[in-house]
């Protein structure tokens, strides 16, 4: 007969899993349950001794490190130089907790590319992006309209997972952007796509939501010229939300119209 007790620590360890907390980081085991079983007092706030509040801290100017690593990037001259320098790259803390860097997969000679926010479990398992269930819904998606992944490049705007697969910081975004820029630069494609909102407010630097940012051309402002792009409904958005689908479909006739012209 199955003991409850080890039928629950199954499923705790099956949605630690889920949620990213898929390695041992200690050689000793921690209670982290444990603090919270102790009641723990209140503090008590002295007021009229209190210190003043802290001033505000005005924003930091680039760095040294900073401007030395937007040469470096800039003086990759393929896309294999770049991934070597991505993997030498130690500067997003996303790399931390990741298994693999997911650069890219297609044909970087395409010409288009496609751009999403970030690596999931199946991805980080891979080393490439979009390979599982909303990649896959991709495949077909892009299959509708003629294309394989010989025709496409695809990327993310950042290049590791994030833990349980939560939403990029700002600041991870930051840090792989220097590359993400120079990818773009490399690959010179002549249509970009954007997928899901995440990824076309950080290219674009636009704060609307994906509804109406969709379903129109835009342009990217690259070293060599503008880019055409269009944003569109992020497949895993589609997955859970199978009758935007009709959405997602006018965006790929629109796509393969600019790509035959």
């Amino acid at each position: 007969m199955a003991n409850p007790q080890d039928d629950a620590a199954i499923k705790l360890l099956a949605w630690y899993e889920a949620m990213g907390v898929d390695e041992a980081i200690g050689h000793e085991p921690v209670d982290a349950f444990a603090a919270f079983a102790r009641p723990v007092a209140a503090p008590v706030l002295d007021r009229k001794n209190a210190p003043p509040p802290r001033p505000a801290i005005p924003p930091r100017a680039p760095d040294a490190a900073s401007s030395v690593r937007q040469a470096m990037v800039e003086g990759a001259t393929s896309l294999a130089n770049l991934r070597i320098l991505l993997e030498q790259f130690d500067g997003c803390t996303l790399k931390r907790t990741a298994k693999s860097l997911c650069f890219a997969r297609g044909n970087d000679a395409a010409p288009l590319m496609l751009i999403g926010e970030a690596p999931g479990r199946d991805e980080d398992i891979a080393g490439k992006p979009f390979v599982g269930r909303a990649g896959q819904l991709l495949d077909r998606m892009l299959a509708s309209i003629g294309l394989d992944e010989s025709g496409v490049y695809i990327t993310n705007v950042v290049y590791w997972r994030p833990p349980g697969n939560r939403t990029p910081t700002p600041e991870e975004v930051e840090a792989c952007a220097p590359f993400l820029a120079r990818q773009i630069e490399l690959v010179s494609p002549k249509v970009l796509v954007l997928l899901g909102g995440a990824a076309a407010k950080s290219m674009l630097g636009v704060s609307e939501g994906i509804m109406r940012l969709r379903g129109k051309w835009l342009n990217y402002g690259a070293r060599g010229g503008n880019i055409s792009t269009l944003a569109t409904l992020h497949p895993a958005y589609l997955l859970r939300n199978p009758s935007a689908k009709r959405l997602a479909w006018r965006d790929l006739l629109m796509v393969k119209a600019a790509l035959d012209a």
